[in-house]
């Protein structure tokens, strides 16, 4: 295969598995999922922080830092979505008798720059939280994403 056909084949493999991966990720009604009132993600926000702070045995100044990168997390996850639907936005890309490569670029472009952009402050967010976890907290975190992100305290 000539090197630029190669390139475009995995360039294009990897825009359709950002925005597949985006798209199964939006029908999900979970928690962040959309569909969902702002009050609904801020009720579901502050129950999260509670399991998690009971978990972890979090004072009143960590939960705060929780909740704060909970925040970012989801303000994060709201601008990777965009303000459409990203599966009508990924299936437009199909829709006439050849794929739309400028569209599905933008589409590519687009994604990436929302997770530049936003991902500083989640990363400072993290940071911040973890780095006031004592040590003991800290392991419990670090158990619970050996278990790849299974819940806390999770049976089986």
């Amino acid at each position: 295969m000539k090197p630029w056909f190669k390139r475009s084949l995995f360039g294009f493999a990897g825009a359709a598995l950002l925005a597949g991966s985006l798209a199964g990720c939006s029908s999900h009604r979970h928690g962040w999922g959309g569909g969902y009132s702002e009050q609904d993600r801020a009720e579901f926000r502050a129950r999260m922080v509670e399991r998690v702070g009971s978990k972890l045995e979090l004072d009143a100044a960590q939960k705060q830092k929780l909740n704060v990168l909970a925040e970012k997390i989801q303000a994060q996850r709201t601008a990777l979505r965009g303000g459409g639907d990203p599966r009508a936005e990924f299936r437009s890309l199909f829709a006439g008798a050849k794929l739309d490569q400028e569209r599905a670029k933008k589409l590519v472009d687009d994604k990436t720059a929302a997770v530049q952009s936003g991902s500083p402050e989640v990363i400072a967010a993290a940071a911040d939280f973890f780095d006031n976890l004592n040590p003991t907290q800290q392991q419990k975190v670090r158990e619970f994403m050996e278990r790849g992100g299974r819940r806390f305290g999770h049976r089986g």
